[in-house]
């Protein structure tokens, strides 16, 4: 790569072409299983693990299945809360990083995180493009600008996650959040017992237009000075 001041007069710069196997191949473990071993137990690509098996986790078994998730469109949990939320990463910053900086402030809708409905669910609840709605679940709510398209399936909502956090009542379970987080929204639960990973993809909520007066959005006002 070029050094920076380069970079920065050309505007440019050209990637390397990438030469030999591509990492992740698997190109030693062909040639070589003996000399090029993998980092698990057996040396080779595992299908069935011992180890994990030996822990006896009644949610990680020793070999992939699946297993049904604890919100779903298909759970008795979609009677009350009929929208699976999608919460994937924002287009216009990187994850809560620069939320206050002009290209995030500007894809606000009236101050809110966008969230983006099927017309079909829209139509159902008297919601129109632009409207100020709820998202809301047993766990919480936030509040969030309505955006209609039918490049998001019925029966699935989009929010993507980062809006900075802006509690009706700070400190207080399941509070309104005034800007659109959908942490108000998602459960606190690890994927596994192995992989303690989060399970963000997994919630079902509803959303209804939102009728009271909206409160300010305080997510990038400073405290006040106390000298």
């Amino acid at each position: 790569m070029p050094g920076f001041d380069d970079f920065w007069r050309s505007s440019t710069a050209q990637l390397p072409v990438l030469t030999g196997p591509f990492p992740g191949s698997f190109e030693a473990l062909r040639s070589d299983p003996q000399g090029s071993p993998l980092p698990t137990p057996s040396g080779r690509i595992e299908i069935f693990s011992e180890k994990i098996d030996s822990f006896g986790y009644d949610d990680c078994p020793g070999h992939p299945t699946w297993f049904e998730p604890a919100e779903w469109l298909g759970a008795d949990l979609a009677d009350r809360f009929p929208l699976h939320l999608i919460s994937n990463q924002p287009a216009s910053r990187l994850h809560s990083q620069y939320d206050n900086g002009g290209h995030s402030l500007n894809s606000k809708i009236r101050g809110r995180e966008p969230v983006t409905l099927n017309s079909q669910d829209a139509a159902a609840r008297g919601i129109e493009s632009g409207m100020i709605v709820r998202v809301h679940n047993d766990r919480g709510s936030c509040l969030a600008g309505a955006v209609l398209s039918d490049d998001v399936m019925p029966g699935v909502v989009q929010l993507s996650t980062g809006a900075w956090w802006d509690p009706v009542q700070p400190g207080m379970s399941g509070t309104l959040d005034r800007h659109g987080n959908p942490n108000a929204l998602t459960a606190d639960r690890p994927c596994s017992h192995l992989s303690q990973g989060p399970s963000a993809l997994s919630a079902l909520v509803d959303v209804e237009v939102y009728g009271d007066a909206l409160p300010d959005v305080l997510a990038f006002t400073p405290p006040p000075l106390e000298h």
